[in-house]
């Protein structure tokens, strides 16, 4: 027997149960029932029951959800990162490894953490989203993540080569700066303590310098002892654009704590490149003092004004307006900007309502009247940058 749905043109298809039978070596069939005027859920459950199934109330009396698994943001990523290519990348790869970079790229922008979180991540008896189902590797083990990161670690120039090829061919224009992160243990041989971004000063550090395109896509990433300042690291990225990604036209672009004199002299300078960098603030006054205050009014027509000085031969000098840097200046205590002004004798506090209007009958001892002695400061700020012309 069987149930079969007889269309019926315009009224609703009629729902009737039959069975088949031989007559004269051909296969006929007869209705058995009518079940039209049935629900559709009992009629369901008659099919399969018919089908030598069971038949159960509802989904939710047999069925318990022990546990559920996000999986949205991974095929979102996951989708992505195969739309880059990101197959490619890990191309040649031991194979048993290829789905644990995958994994672990995945993992790097949805919840990053240890080699040890992410395993946990990923594992299925500890995952907190399906990507280690999606991949294959639910039962993969924290040393195969191990693996992965030395299979990088010796693959990391190819990568790096095959990103500059992309990204960076006929740029001229490359942003590098540095950031450090604080660790704990005593094996990294690069921890060493030094200028702390992140306010820890008692525990030792790494510092690592990131070159991305002038679209602000990371190229390459280099670590350094904890102890390295910024401006010693110019030099290293300059020779790995030249010798590694054989890249000769390029534009620096950092600020004064990178790209400072002694580095613009000694590095850039010899290499024939460009660069964008900013003046510090004795610079900022030494150039203020050869040109004379900056009025307002030179901004009216434009934000920038270019100029020349002796000091700085065969550069080019701009200078912004930043409205706020008088706020922040004066803060600070800075004195780049501050006029002169005398030092005069303050009066007492008159002590009475006649003695105040008698203290206002005097002659005040301040030639442009008492309101001189808050000097203001200039609503223009010499921000600027500079490149060879």
């Amino acid at each position: 027997m069987y149930i079969e749905s007889v269309p019926n043109r315009d009224s609703p298809p009629a729902v009737l149960l039959r069975g088949s039978y031989r007559e004269d070596g051909k296969v006929r069939k007869r209705t058995l029932a009518n079940l039209s005027r049935l629900s559709i859920d009992v009629i369901e459950g008659l099919k399969v029951l018919l089908r030598g199934g069971v038949a159960v109330p509802s989904a939710e009396s047999v069925f318990t959800v022990e546990r559920s698994l996000p999986h949205g943001h991974v095929a979102a990523v996951l989708g992505a990162a195969r739309g880059s290519g990101s197959s490619a990348w890990f191309g040649s790869a031991p194979q048993e490894l290829q789905p644990v970079l995958q994994a672990m790229l995945v993992a790097r922008l949805l919840e990053p953490a240890s080699k040890l979180a992410t395993h946990r991540t990923l594992h299925d008896d500890t995952a907190t989203s399906s990507l280690g189902r999606v991949l294959g590797v639910g039962q993969c083990s924290a040393d195969d993540l191990y693996r992965a990161l030395d299979w990088l670690h010796d693959a990391q120039a190819g990568i790096e080569r095959r990103l500059a090829r992309q990204h960076l061919l006929g740029s001229t224009l490359v942003l590098y700066d540095l950031t450090s992160t604080w660790l704990t243990g005593r094996c990294c041989e690069l921890a060493a303590r030094g200028h702390s971004r992140d306010g820890k000063r008692d525990d030792p550090q790494i510092v690592f310098g990131l070159v991305c395109t002038a679209e602000g896509c990371p190229i390459s990433v280099e670590v350094f002892k904890g102890n390295t300042a910024d401006p010693a690291t110019v030099a290293y990225q300059v020779s790995k654009l030249e010798e590694r990604f054989g890249i000769q036209r390029v534009a620096w672009a950092g600020d004064r704590g990178m790209l400072t004199s002694a580095r613009i002299e000694q590095v850039l300078k010899p290499q024939g490149m460009d660069w964008v960098s900013s003046l510090r603030a004795p610079q900022i006054a030494q150039l203020a003092a050869e040109h004379g205050p900056f009025q307002p009014s030179l901004f009216d027509e434009r934000n920038l004004l270019e100029l020349t000085s002796q000091h700085f031969p065969d550069e080019r000098l701009v200078v912004c307006r930043n409205p706020f840097w008088p706020r922040s200046a004066r803060a600070s205590g800075s004195s780049c900007w501050r006029p002169p002004r005398p030092t005069w004798p303050r009066l007492p506090r008159p002590r009475s309502a006649h003695a105040a209007r008698c203290a206002a009958r005097r002659p005040s001892p301040w030639p442009w009247g008492a309101s001189s002695s808050a000097s203001t400061w200039p609503s223009t700020s010499p921000w600027r940058s500079r490149t060879p012309s």
